[in-house]
């Protein structure tokens, strides 16, 4: 399987060497690098890399513009590419490299999105949090697992890992969302479409260098995004029952996904 490893990066500097090569240490996988015009030189370090190494890739941004972005960026790419896999990691060593390959080993099953989550079977995998910090993770995901309907322990999730099939059944123009929304959002879409997703327990350990992308105008996102998905499942599915009782030959039995959707 054709794997491709995205890793956004703004001044991830002390971090991105020891993950690239604990990445290249392993012969699966394919790196691509978008990085926002670090200050500190994360780009140019990148291309350094690409200098020596193919299968390091790098793209350039001309500002800092959202992890979102980054990903959907990564993503067109890597489908424009030919990847079979397109996995969502960190450049901080928050993510252990070690797991990449139980995730493509899930994909390669025949699932469409596998999650490396931190509180599967009840169980908190999180090194170096305070309780505030997991309090407000915990709840989020409780939250947006409530409001959308989706049995998943960790749809925030920054480690996973998308089937070609998955990315090419959503509409990557379509999505505005950053930060932990984008997570929930594509956790949503995939789900919604019908597609098979499995979560896999991982743990997840804070940065050593650097500081936290968190923000207020992130976590304002996240509370209303959830909403704003259920509002546009239940227009949809208005539409689709509208439309039945008009015309009897519109099949609306696919309508959210719910014919084939999955959790294992």
């Amino acid at each position: 399987m054709k794997a491709l490893i995205i890793l956004p990066t703004y001044n991830e500097r002390e971090t991105l060497p020891k993950v690239i090569e604990k990445i290249l240490d392993q012969d699966s996988f394919d790196i691509l690098v978008v990085d926002d015009n670090s200050p500190d030189g994360t780009g140019k370090q990148a291309r350094e890399w690409a200098a020596r190494d193919p299968r390091v890739n790098v793209i350039d941004r001309p500002e800092k513009l959202g992890l979102g972005t980054a990903y959907v960026t990564g993503f067109k790419w890597g489908l424009e590419k030919g990847y079979d896999c397109c996995i969502e990691m960190d450049s901080d060593l928050s993510h252990n490299p070690e797991d990449l390959t139980r995730l493509i080993e899930v994909i390669a099953g025949g699932n469409d999105l596998v999650i490396g989550s931190r509180y599967l079977r009840g169980t908190i995998s999180v090194v170096g949090w305070d309780f505030h910090r997991l309090l407000l993770s915990k709840f989020g995901n409780f939250y947006a697992s409530k409001i959308l309907s989706i049995p998943l322990t960790d749809l925030t999730s920054g480690f996973r890992a998308y089937s070609r099939k998955a990315l090419e059944n959503i509409n990557l123009d379509e999505i505005r969302s950053e930060g932990y929304s984008f997570q929930i959002e594509l956790t949503y879409l995939t789900w919604f479409a019908g597609l098979t997703v499995k979560e896999i327990s991982i743990i997840f350990t804070e940065r050593a260098h650097g500081g936290s992308k968190m923000s207020g105008n992130i976590i304002t996102e996240a509370v209303k995004l959830p909403w704003r998905l259920k509002t546009r499942e239940l227009w949809r599915r208005f539409k689709g029952i509208f439309n039945d009782n008009q015309s009897p030959d519109v099949d609306t039995s696919k309508i959210g996904g719910e014919h084939k959707r999955h959790v294992i």
